[in-house]
């Protein structure tokens, strides 16, 4: 299952969400190309978010420095989609400062968690994703029925279905959890916490903006989706042949 697209474009242009993207993939290519993977790993544990070094008061500038650095094009490429889907009606919502702002906070949040939940870690933890985590979060609060796109892959069919805000990053949630309980603090990998921690933390610093709209009643207003005309798109799937069998 893997969201694609929501119903819900934007009614402005999103600049901080453009320019987050932008520095993003400019950042990552700054530091692949030309680099083995022994520079790299030096450049990571320079820049990269190393909870112990956190926990001994140094090196604070790598919790903003890691939030833009990525392990690989599928991390940058995922992260980047999420953000895209995701990004542009809370900007609308927030405003361009306000959004900015907002990204931020929850992306030192993600590092917050993440470094308590192992404190003596000496692996550094890079990406972008606790930040998006919190778009997320405060993306479920403001729009929960909002359709999104999703990518069901069954062996070699695949389908795209329509599916409410709610489920989709409900179920996205309830899996970092879940993984962040059942993996080893100290196995390396995803950074589940720091994903849980952004999406609460985005679900917080966009509770007042949801009161000062009325709350229930801003919903019952929007039928919890953005408060502008949605797109429709046609669901699809895969257009592979069945073989025929051949008869005895």
């Amino acid at each position: 299952m893997f969201p694609i697209r929501d119903h819900n474009p934007s009614g402005q242009t999103p600049f901080v969400t453009l320019a987050l993207i932008a520095v993003n993939v400019l950042v990552f290519l700054g530091f692949f190309l030309g680099r083995n993977d022994f520079q790299l790993q030096e450049l990571f544990f320079q820049w990269g978010l190393v909870p112990a070094r956190i926990m001994a008061g140094h090196s604070y500038e790598t919790v903003v420095t890691s939030m833009f650095l990525h392990a690989g094009w599928l991390h940058l490429a995922g992260n980047m989609l999420f953000l895209w889907i995701f990004g542009d009606n809370l900007e609308e919502e927030m405003g361009h400062f306000g959004f900015l702002l907002f990204y931020l906070a929850a992306g030192l949040a993600a590092a917050g968690l993440q470094t308590l939940a192992d404190t003596g870690s000496r692996l550094p933890m890079v990406g972008a994703s606790g930040a998006i985590a919190g778009v997320m979060g405060g993306y479920l609060l403001l729009f929960p029925r909002a359709k999104v796109d999703v990518l069901f892959i069954f062996l070699i069919f695949f389908r795209i279905f329509a599916v409410p805000a709610w489920i989709v990053l409900g179920l996205w949630f309830g899996i970092q959890i879940f993984a962040g309980l059942s993996t080893p603090s100290d196995a390396g990998g995803v950074a589940y916490w720091a994903h849980a921690g952004g999406f609460v933390a985005g679900l917080v610093l966009t509770l007042p903006a949801w009161l000062r709209r009325g709350a229930g009643d801003y919903w019952q207003a929007t039928r919890g989706r953005p408060p502008h005309p949605a797109s429709d798109f046609e669901a699809a799937r895969s257009n592979i042949p069945l073989v025929p069998r051949r008869r005895k």
